[in-house]
């Protein structure tokens, strides 16, 4: 008899995936424990991404020149955003509303053939305009409140560019530090 779909079912089953993945790279090649130049090459993009798109500071170029034209990030707070005008404007209206927003790898990245995988963490505090991105609730202009929250993603690259950016993180913690939901 199978068990019900639970969150934690749910949330446990996805982190086996990603988790099953990440090993890949310490499994994946007995015959070679070092990343090919492929990889090396793979790794050095998504971490300037990280860097540049993610980190403390924000520069939108950096869209353009890393991202394929209908490159798919998708994360569980938000709607999935497909192509560079879709995810810059994403990112200005996310930075806005959190001007101190900015995420930190928290893990080597792992790589295994066209496939990136990092761990992180990060968050920010909602002192600008109103932000109704979430998908669940929305914040008033400026609340004060505070987010911080970890995850892991995946990223595939083809011909040095960034087609998708899939993460699961524990965005249930930011919702209910933003009040958006309420543990029961």
């Amino acid at each position: 008899m199978s068990e019900p779909l639970s969150r934690r079912n749910v949330l446990g089953t996805g982190l086996l995936a990603v988790g099953s993945l990440a090993g890949l790279s310490q499994f994946g090649r007995a015959s070679s424990p070092r990343d090919t130049s492929k990889e090396k090459d793979n790794k050095a993009i998504v971490s300037r991404w990280f860097t540049h798109f993610w980190g403390k500071t924000c520069n939108l170029d950096v869209v353009d020149e890393l991202a394929a034209p209908d490159m798919l990030l998708q994360y569980s707070l938000h709607a999935p955003r497909r192509g560079r005008e879709d995810i810059k404007a994403f990112m200005t209206g996310f930075r806005k509303s959190f001007p101190n927003l900015h995420f930190w790898g928290s893990a080597d990245l792992i790589a295994e053939g066209d496939y990136v995988v990092g761990r992180w963490e990060g968050g920010g505090t909602h002192t600008g305009p109103a932000f109704s991105d979430f998908v669940v609730g929305s914040l008033p202009a400026a609340t004060g409140r505070f987010m911080h929250f970890t995850g892991t993603t995946v990223l595939r690259l083809k011909d040095g560019k960034i087609v998708e950016e899939v993460g699961l993180d524990n965005g249930v913690i930011a919702l209910e530090q933003l009040g958006l939901i309420r543990a029961v």
